[in-house]
Formats: C-alpha cells, sequence, structure tokens
C-alpha cells in the first residue's frame, strides 16, 4: 500500500534469513521424575533461531506471550551515531516480533513488552505496523521504584508493557478481571447493617443514545419525591428489572429515604474489577523486590541485575491466560516468567540465550519444582512443588563449508537427523511411516518427503513410484541421482541436498544477539538518593 505509515530505518530491507534449527532435548538436564509427560520446555540458544525452530509447531497456539527485551540504552554506541544504534536495535527485534506474532493463538492470543522511555515510541511505532494500530490494546505504566529518583533531571521511576492481541474484541470478552485491593474496597460500607455485609450505591442513569422505551419512567422515592431521568439521559433499568430490585430491597434513596435512587451493589458479588493501565509499586511489585526475589534464589554470587517481580508477572499471566494455558517467554533472563507460569499451573516455553539458561533458569525451575522456592507468589498460589520441563538445546548449523569453500552437510548430522531437518526446511513435518519408508514427512494427506543420503537411481526410483498410489505426491531429496531422474515423473519432484537449500537460510550463524548494549540495572531502593 502506497501510503501505508510505516517506520522505516537502514537496513531494514534487508530482512535476516534465519536457519530453521532442530530441537534436541538434553534428557541429563530436563527435570521429568515428577511429571514424565511434561509439555513444558526449557530452550538455550538464540531466541530467533529458537523461536524459528518452533514457528511451524506451535504456530496459532500460544495464549500469551510475555517479552522483557534489551532496552537498546546505548551504552555499547556511545562512539557511534545515534541513527545506527536504533536501526542495528530495529533490524534485529523486528524479525523476532513477526515470529512471535505468529505463534500467538490465532483468536485469543496477547502479547505483552516490558520497555521503557529509550526505545518506547519506536517498539510501539513497529508494532504497529506489524500486529495492525487496531489490535493496541493499552500501554500499561509500571511504577517500578517506590522511593524518589533524584539522580537524573526528571527522575525515572516507572517502565511500559505494551499490550496487543490477535483480536481486541475477543481479548476484551476473555480477559480475567484483577482482584480488588482493599483500598478499592474501602467504597464498600454497610451503614445500614445489612446482613449481606458491604455494599455500595451505583447511579441508576444511563445515556440514552441507545435506550429502549421501557428505560423512561418515572419513580416515586419512599419519601414521595418523584424522579425522572435527566435530559438526555435514561434509566440504566427497565421498568420491571427496576420493581423486582425494589422488591429485593437493592434500590437506595439515601438516608432519607427521599434522594435519588441508586441501585446496591454487595462486595461479596464483585468477582474483581478491570484491569487499568496504571500498576503501582504496592499492588504488583518493584524493582527492589525482584532483586531480593533472584538473592534468596541464588546469592550474591550469582545476581541477576534486571529481574522482573513475580507479582508483576503474575498479574500479566492471570488477566491474559488460564490454568492449562501456554506461555512463552522468549528473553527468560532469570526465569522469572517460566517460574511464576509453573507456580500457577499454566505451560510454558522460555528461551535463554545466555549461560543464564543453566545457572538461573535451570536451577530456579528445579527449586520450584522441588518446593524450595518460598519467595514471590508462592505463598499466594499455595505451591507446594511438583511439575516438570524438558530442556532443549539447539542442534548445530545443518550446511557447513568443506576445506575447498564447498557446501556440505554437517557430518554431525545422523540419517535421521538430516531427515528431520530437511523436513523442517520444507515445511513438512517429520512422521516416518512404519509401511512406507518414502513417507519420512507428510505436508498434508496426499504430500510427502523423503530425504536420503545414498545416490538415487531410476531403479530405485520406479521402485517407489510402483508403491505410490494415484493423487499422491512426493518430494525426494537426496545427495545426488541418475541424470534426468529429476523429470522422470510429474509428481515426484527431485532434488539434491545441499543445493536445494542454500538460498533459503542463512546457515552456520549462531548468534542474532540482541544484546548489543547493555540493559538498565537498578540501584537497589535501600540507599539513600541524593537530594
Amino acid at each position: 500500500m502506497a501510503n501505508k505509515l510505516e517506520l522505516t530505518w537502514y537496513g531494514k530491507d534487508d530482512p535476516i534469513k534465519v536457519e530453521p534449527r532442530l530441537l534436541i532435548e538434553n534428557v541429563e538436564l530436563s527435570n521429568t521424575a515428577l511429571e514424565s509427560n511434561t509439555e513444558n520446555m526449557l530452550i538455550h540458544g538464540d531466541n530467533l533461531l529458537a523461536l524459528k525452530a518452533l514457528e511451524k509447531k506451535f504456530a496459532g497456539q500460544v495464549k500469551c506471550i510475555y517479552i522483557d527485551p534489551p532496552y537498546n540504552i546505548g551504552a555499547a554506541f556511545e562512539h557511534y551515531d545515534d541513527n545506527l544504534e536504533h536501526s542495528l536495535w530495529l533490524t534485529l527485534i523486528r524479525p523476532r516480533l513477526e515470529i512471535l506474532w505468529n505463534l500467538l493463538h490465532r483468536e485469543e492470543g496477547s502479547m505483552w513488552i516490558s520497555i521503557d522511555d529509550n526505545e518506547q515510541a519506536y517498539m510501539r511505532v513497529l508494532c504497529d505496523e506489524l500486529f495492525g494500530r487496531h489490535n493496541f490494546v493499552a500501554q500499561i505504566i509500571w511504577q517500578k521504584r517506590y522511593s524518589r529518583e533524584n539522580r537524573e533531571a526528571i527522575g525515572d521511576v516507572h517502565e511500559y508493557i505494551l499490550v496487543y492481541a490477535k483480536s481486541k474484541e475477543i481479548f476484551k470478552a476473555i480477559r480475567n478481571l484483577v482482584p480488588m485491593s482493599e483500598e478499592q474496597a474501602k467504597v464498600y460500607k454497610n451503614p445500614n447493617n445489612d446482613p449481606k455485609g458491604r455494599w455500595r450505591p451505583v447511579p441508576m442513569t444511563a445515556q440514552a443514545g441507545h435506550a429502549t422505551p421501557e428505560q423512561f419512567y418515572s419513580i416515586t422515592a419512599p419519601g414521595g419525591k418523584v424522579y425522572t431521568p435527566p435530559a438526555g439521559r435514561c434509566w440504566a433499568l427497565s421498568k420491571s428489572t427496576f420493581e423486582q430490585l425494589l422488591a429485593e430491597r437493592r434500590i437506595y434513596f439515601g438516608k432519607d429515604n427521599n434522594s435519588q435512587p441508586n441501585t446496591i451493589r454487595y462486595l461479596s458479588e464483585v468477582s474483581g474489577v478491570a484491569p487499568w493501565t496504571w500498576w503501582p509499586s504496592n499492588e504488583v511489585g518493584h524493582t527492589d523486590a525482584a532483586k531480593k526475589e533472584i538473592l534468596a534464589l541464588f546469592g550474591k554470587e550469582n545476581i541477576f541485575d534486571t529481574p522482573k517481580p513475580e507479582t508483576l508477572i503474575e498479574r500479566i499471566i492471570h488477566i491474559a491466560t488460564n490454568p492449562g494455558d501456554l506461555i512463552l517467554d522468549s528473553f527468560l533472563g532469570s526465569g522469572t516468567t517460566a517460574a511464576v507460569a509453573h507456580k500457577m499451573g499454566r505451560r510454558y516455553i522460555g528461551i535463554e540465550m545466555g549461560n543464564h539458561a543453566y545457572t538461573h533458569c535451570k536451577v530456579r525451575l528445579d527449586k520450584v519444582i522441588a518446593g524450595e522456592d518460598q519467595g514471590g507468589i508462592t505463598k499466594v498460589q499455595n505451591w507446594q512443588g511438583g511439575g516438570g520441563y524438558r530442556f532443549y538445546e539447539l542442534a548445530p548449523t545443518l550446511i557447513n563449508e568443506d576445506a575447498f569453500g564447498e557446501a556440505v552437510i554437517n557430518q554431525a548430522y545422523d540419517a535421521d537427523a538430516l531427515a528431520a531437518a530437511v523436513a523442517l526446511h520444507e515445511g513438512f513435518t517429520y512422521q516416518p511411516n512404519a509401511d512406507f519408508f518414502w513417507k519420512q514427512a507428510v505436508g498434508n494427506e496426499s504430500s510427502y518427503l523423503f530425504t536420503t543420503t545414498r545416490h538415487l537411481t531410476a531403479v530405485y526410483l520406479d521402485t517407489i513410484k510402483g508403491s505410490m498410489e494415484e493423487g499422491e505426491y512426493l518430494v525426494i531429496a537426496c545427495r545426488s541421482y541418475d541424470k534426468g531422474l529429476d523429470r522422470a515423473y510429474a509428481n515426484i519432484a527431485v532434488k539434491k541436498i545441499p543445493q536445494m537449500l542454500l538460498d533459503r537460510c542463512e546457515f552456520g550463524k549462531d548468534d542474532y544477539s540482541l544484546n548489543i548494549v547493555h540493559p538498565p540495572v537498578y540501584e537497589d531502593e535501600e540507599v539513600e538518593d541524593n537530594e
């Protein structure tokens, strides 16, 4: 679209071609003793490569995605032009967002992105472009500090959480309410000693734009005063509903029994309140609490500089999901999202590139499973241990260069791994058939992929053709084949590997790291700020 509003930057038109990698379970690092059939995944590796590995299998299945990417504060670019800084960051974040959006549940999925002022505006415009402005839900302000910040010209005490949904309307209908705080509950009182407990009056009028005739009538208070809706407004209740509530003593006419009528709403009937965009630290935690959680888990030797408090992630997961739903965090850090999801009975996929996957994420989840993590939301969720996860690592690149600079298949791949990898590249599902050896991978109900390391001969091809049924289509990937076999049959395509894959993606690159800058380091709240 010629007039499309979009964010532009240097390098945007040179998209990254990511190699689809296999995910290989490290059985020794998995924790499945208490739950052998667990679907939870902890993945070590570059998150762009890992997301690409997940894309086909999990497309449209993830209910909630939370990410806390590097904030790009510029520390690593002090000698470079600021334009380059943003360009690199945007170039690296865009393909991750594209895959993440594809992974979201097709109707009910929502994405939550933590960010600060340095890239908030750029991130928002980029998300608008990728996801559509109509799918923007809210920009939440999280109060990350509870003490005054006096070191800057204007103290930095908050961050943002951008919220997008696959369908804004569906998300509104299915999102969960948040528990009412005691401060919010103070409006509920019981001045008349109502046996049903605390209550508050709710105004009975509404805008008259879409009112029905049944919403226009007069009401006589017990004291004799007659009320009608003000100009441009109507009663929020039909006359029959009003009379029913009046009979149930659910209409309040003030202390003098002669004031404008209000409906009575009991505190016991309120399951929660609609989330709003201001999340204060006393409700969802702050950076100081988050650092104390990490300190309790790992000690001073393995401190993590930028954790989020468990209560913050708990609120996100509570709003966006229900027990059993799938959560994904591709910037897992110290493992907070996975730990919280585990305690809340959600399934999860967590991805971490750094050594934190081993030193923090795995260790933390092991403690959660063993019931040894007593911090964060443990008591609120009444968590006592259990569950499990599987630990995965990325397979090496499929294609290497030999001593002569020629592309060759990585010798680390055996026949089965090669077949699975080629299937992933070609968009097939690796699913070997016990009856037909050539039905290694399935595209749809009538298309198949067969990968072999042998030289394909005419006799061998004829044997395969003879076992195929009418309407079936087959792709054969092999190292070499007799001349002319690629044109022998209309329903059999013969291709050479690795040549068939070389233009698909970039092989041999293991790091598309977003750690191009240092993330923010929060100061302890206990330290007094200089006045």
